[in-house]
């Protein structure tokens, strides 16, 4: 409520008054900073006169003699010009003034209402005579100001409005007022709604915060009553507009065609170019004639660009674009003079177990297999000869210009080493190998890269009975070997360690011979049989029924005792022992020895008799029949 001072001129049957350029400044740039006052106060009528202040009767005043007329008929008629407000209800007010700060509407009533700036941040049109909709919180507090809010008024409104807003699909303006999780907070008629990024554009958006403070135009999509949440989008606005472009587009696309599109968006797998209203994809493997591990190696985005219409779908409106056949193809351009065994060089540019592409020009590749990277035939992986990116010298092994393929080796660089297998490992030379896979039937070991051979695992040792060579040695671990046979064409070599000593058997022969006794320990027993380590480590057999001791018990491993050598075979490398035989033939030998001293005293006897027979008389013949009945009843007792 503007004060109205002392010096005021008052003018007859009018309402409005005048105030000095001094009152104007003081009072009205308090309320309403850089507003001109003449939007402020009411215009001076032309028909009326101002009444000088020392010509004014001020008694008659005081004692209302002023008026013609009953000063409550004239109050009652101003009243009447005045409109009638209720606090705590909307009403519509017309914007008579603003600026940075605040707006100054007018809803009729004896004082304007002056709203801060911010409630209508939503509509950054708004203007002088715009009606908008207030809520009068106060017709006059202390100051005697009238109170009115616009965002209550929104607030009251909203959700009628809103819901008018789906149902009729309107177009509603929003103010975006922050970002969140996901999209965006946007003020539709004073409520807080959702805006999904998705919703933003039909461009991806990349910065969110760029829309921030802007009013944009929505539309409703969905209304939760129960939790009081609504979804807006922008992007449905021009979706319907941009359908049709497409329509259009699409109508006129011709595979083979050249278009200049736009990057949109890059993935893994390819690139979205914008044509204009309508988006097309270059899948990754047509960006370029060259590998590549991701398109961002090829383009940017916003990126401006020349691409080929390879295919396109009506019904699903999805076109497929191509940058690499914009650009002749590399095999065409590829030197006519490169043949079979040529060197080239190139780098690896992918690795598989089987084998590695190497890229030798952009566009033009070649494999090379596992097996032509080393002249070894053990089974091993492309990655331990080679790397991504490496480069790397090879020879060209197959050409194949029509089909575009091309196959390499690089084991090709270095001789071949059964080329002269014969001359650096004749046959009886010595060698230092290493022990590379186990088998039931031998070792094999690498004598250099390419170079293997097998040691049978007869040929391991002269003396030891060995059933896996892995009783023997171990893989990875030097093993002397000597050679035996050498077969160039089928990449062989046979070998001995053995062989690195003399046969020892030639001298065992002599020296555990058939019947020779010699001390043994049990080392194991096994299948009924025992293994017995003799002198000179050298091992024999004996079966169960000969590990009988004197005193009926069997022996045990670990047992130290004799043993009788019963059979020795040199070719097989075996002697059959017996522990048993030590005892028993010795026994049976003191029997014979005395069986044999008995006959011999008979057959002295008979002599004797014999001799006698000669001289007798017929006195002696009683004494011969008494001999001879001793000699019967002997011969009966044995």
């Amino acid at each position: 409520m503007v004060k109205i001072p002392e010096d005021v001129h008052l003018r007859e049957n009018e309402e409005d008054v005048v105030i000095p350029q001094q009152a104007e400044e003081a009072e009205v740039e308090s309320i309403v900073e850089d507003t001109p006052i003449e939007t402020v106060l009411p215009k001076k009528r032309a028909n009326n006169a101002s009444v000088p202040v020392d010509k004014f009767d001020w008694d008659a005043f005081e004692q209302e003699k002023v008026y013609d007329t009953d000063k409550s008929i004239i109050e009652n008629e101003y009243n009447q010009t005045l409109s009638k407000i209720v606090e705590n209800d909307v009403v519509e007010g017309t914007v008579v003034a603003l600026n940075k700060r605040e707006v100054i509407v007018n809803i009729g009533y004896k004082s304007e209402g002056v709203i801060n700036i911010n409630e209508f941040r939503y509509n950054p049109e708004l203007a002088v005579g715009d009606k908008v909709e207030v809520y009068v919180e106060n017709a006059e507090d202390k100051k005697g100001q009238l109170l009115l809010s616009h965002k209550k008024a929104r607030a009251i409104q909203s959700w009628g409005r809103v819901n008018e807003a789906l149902e009729r699909d309107e177009i509603v303006k929003g103010y975006i007022k922050c970002r969140t999780k996901g999209g965006m907070i946007v003020d539709i008629f004073g409520i807080e709604a959702f805006l999904p990024g998705s919703q933003i554009d039909v461009k991806p958006i990349r910065d969110y915060d760029l829309f921030v403070n802007k009013t944009m135009e929505f539309k409703i999509v969905k209304i939760n009553h129960e939790y009081r949440n609504v979804v807006v989008s922008h992007k449905a606005l021009i979706e319907a507009e941009l359908e049709a472009q497409k329509a259009e587009i699409i109508s006129k696309l011709e595979k083979g065609q050249v278009l200049e599109g736009t990057v949109k968006n890059i993935t893994t797998y390819g690139v979205f170019i914008d044509l204009g209203g309508v988006d097309g994809l270059i899948h990754i493997t047509d960006l370029s004639w060259g590998r590549i591990s991701h398109p961002e190696e090829i383009v940017q985005l916003d990126q401006k660009l020349n691409v080929v219409i390879l295919d396109f779908d009506d019904a699903k409106k999805r076109i497929a674009l191509g940058l690499k056949q914009l650009t002749p193809h590399p095999w065409d351009a590829l030197d006519a003079n490169l043949n079979v065994g040529d060197k080239v060089k190139g780098r690896v540019v992918v690795i598989a177990d089987y084998g590695a592409f190497v890229e030798i020009q952009p566009g033009v590749e070649g494999l090379i297999h596992v097996s032509e990277m080393s002249w070894s035939q053990h089974l091993r992986s492309a990655q331990d000869f080679l790397k991504v990116n490496e480069e790397v010298e090879a020879v060209i092994l197959t050409l194949d210009r029509e089909e575009r393929k091309m196959s390499l080796g690089i084991k090709q660089l270095k001789p071949d080493p059964w080329a002269t297998i014969s001359e650096r490992y004749p046959v009886g030379s010595r060698h230092h190998a290493k022990v590379r896979n186990f088998t039931n039937f031998g070792v094999f070991v690498e004598m250099e890269e390419g170079v293997d051979g097998l040691v049978h695992i007869s040929d391991l040792s002269w003396t030891k009975k060995i059933k896996h060579p892995a009783e023997f040695t171990s893989i990875g671990s030097p093993l002397e070997v000597v050679v035996l046979e050498v077969d160039p064409e089928n990449r062989r070599l046979s070998l001995g360690h053995k062989q690195l000593e003399e046969n020892p058997w030639d001298v065992f022969e002599t020296v555990f011979s058939a019947g020779s006794v010699h001390e043994g320990t049990i080392l194991s027993i096994v299948d009924k049989h025992a293994i017995i380590a003799l002198p000179y480590g050298v091992e024999g057999t004996a079966s169960m029924k000969q590990l009988t001791k004197e005193d009926g018990t069997t022996a045990k491993p670990d047992e130290k005792l004799l043993f009788k050598v019963l059979e020795f075979n040199k070719n097989s490398k075996r002697i059959a022992l017996s522990h048993t035989r030590t005892f028993e033939e010795t026994k049976r030998d003191a029997e014979e020895k005395e069986k044999s001293s008995e006959i011999e005293n008979t057959q002295k006897a008979v002599r004797k008799l014999k001799d006698n027979l000669e001289k007798t008389t017929l006195g002696d013949i009683s004494e011969l029949a008494a001999l001879k009945d001793e000699m019967d009843s002997e011969s009966h007792k044995e």
